[in-house]
């Protein structure tokens, strides 16, 4: 699906399903502010990004603003110029 779509294919990118939020709890990545509840009806996880080496988080860049729980008006943080930035 998306990781074909997007040409991950062969690359060192791995997308990831987190079916149960299992992961996004245990990150405190939950998105459950009333206003995007209100459109997307379950609780899903916030827009980030994750550098991640040898199992061992490096870097998590989490775009959400108090006025912009969903990251939708300023996603740059979680965009690949500061993944590259991280590196």
């Amino acid at each position: 699906g998306w990781a074909k779509d997007q040409g991950i294919e062969g690359s060192i990118i791995k997308f990831l399903g987190d079916t149960r939020s299992e992961l996004t709890q245990a990150l405190g990545l939950v998105l459950d502010h009333p206003g995007p509840m209100g459109v997307l009806g379950n609780p899903r996880c916030k827009r980030f990004s994750m550098l991640i080496d040898n199992g061992v988080i490096k870097t998590i860049n989490i775009a959400a603003a108090e006025n912009d729980p969903a990251g939708d008006d300023n996603p740059t943080v979680s965009l690949v110029d500061k993944m590259l930035a991280d590196l």
